[in-house]
C-alpha cells in the first residue's frame, strides 16, 4: 500500500471518528430534550385532569362566535 493511500485512509478514518462522536452527542442531546418534553406533556396532561375534574374545564354554554 502507498504511503499516499495509506494517508488518505487515515484521514477518512479520523474524519469517521469525529463524525460518530457529533452523532453521539447530538443523539445524546435529543434524547434529554425528549425526556425533557415527556415531563412537561405528563404535567400539562396532570394538571388538565386536575382541573377537569375540579370543573374548571373550558365553559361549554357560551355562544357561538358571531361569524357561527
Amino acid at each position: 500500500m502507498s504511503d499516499e493511500r495509506l494517508t488518505h485512509l487515515e484521514a477518512r478514518y479520523v474524519w469517521l471518528e469525529r463524525h460518530v462522536r457529533e452523532q453521539d452527542k447530538a443523539m445524546a442531546e435529543m434524547g434529554e430534550e425528549l425526556r425533557r418534553l415527556r415531563r412537561e406533556i405528563d404535567a400539562l396532561r396532570a394538571r388538565w385532569h386536575t382541573a377537569e375534574s375540579a370543573g374548571e374545564g373550558p365553559e361549554t354554554e357560551e355562544p357561538p362566535p358571531p361569524h357561527y
